[in-house]
């Protein structure tokens, strides 16, 4: 009897491969952004709308109701404005890449091509609507008097933080949905709860300091934390905090490469 050993190939990522298919990726990305709005009565508004509705709701509730104070001294409409954007961006990036494979079933299985690129394009196709929606936080400052701080050079190192966490995430969602469809409700179900053990109606400061760092394992806490310090100015910057949810964010999206690559070969028979 022959004993006949296989080599198990390891998922690796070909970074060159996708370099080559980069005009599909830049492809995806305008066809993503140009059907988002299609056949919508307010089209882009819908970016500043929803920030806009949250913001007065979380203040009625949180500040007015329940009298949770802002942190740097500043009104509390504007702290939570700084705080709903970021989240904003991940919430919807989150759902577009967790669901970008299955949307694009016909695309993956009739062509090759790194799918890769896939959940790639659905995390930039969200930043249109936060650019757009940083219109409402200009708005804000002028109506409180006020202008972003120079610290605002580094809001794309805290956007990273959260473009690298929702790929992550989304990574390991979408070659699960694949196979199993219930991911679908649960990712709503998830960034319902994510968002109130996110500290966007009330600040890191109110956290213990010796309960911080596990507040920190949540990698959206440094990415608040660190987007309101950009645009505000006010108080120190918590690098504990950040290097912590910078660690996270990066273990997220090396894992989710992982998986992805791994399970991405049966997309095309399965999906």
């Amino acid at each position: 009897m022959e004993l006949v050993i296989k080599r198990v190939e390891r998922p690796r990522l070909n970074v060159k491969e996708v370099w080559e298919y980069r005009e599909l990726l830049y492809f995806l990305v305008w066809r993503d952004i140009k059907i988002r709005y299609q056949q919508t009565l307010l089209g882009l508004s819908w970016a500043v709308i929803q920030p806009l509705v949250t913001m007065f709701v979380f203040t009625i509730i949180f500040n007015r109701l329940g009298g949770i104070q802002p942190e740097y001294h500043v009104p509390y409409p504007l702290f939570v404005t700084a705080g709903l954007l970021p989240w904003f961006y991940f919430n919807a990036a989150l759902g577009k890449i967790a669901g970008s494979v299955v949307a694009n079933s016909g695309l993956v299985s009739k062509v090759y091509f790194p799918r890769l690129l896939i959940p790639i394009a659905n995390s930039v196709v969200p930043l249109v609507d936060f650019i757009a929606s940083f219109a409402l936080l200009v708005a804000r400052f002028l109506w409180c008097g006020r202008l972003p701080h120079w610290h605002a050079i580094a809001i794309p190192f805290f956007l990273g933080m959260a473009l690298f966490t929702a790929l992550g995430v989304g990574l390991w969602l979408s070659a699960l949905n694949v196979r199993y469809r219930d991911i679908g409700y649960l990712v709503g179900f998830a960034t319902q709860i994510w968002l109130f053990v996110t500290p966007i109606a009330y600040g890191t400061s109110a956290v213990p300091q010796r309960l911080r760092w596990i507040v920190s394992l949540n990698p959206l806490t440094g990415v608040i934390d660190g987007f309101r310090w950009s645009v505000l100015g006010r108080g120190l910057p918590h690098y504990g905090v950040y290097g912590v949810s910078w660690g996270v964010a990066i273990v997220l999206t090396l894992t989710g490469l992982w998986y992805f690559r791994r399970t991405e070969r049966d997309f095309a028979d399965i999906i």
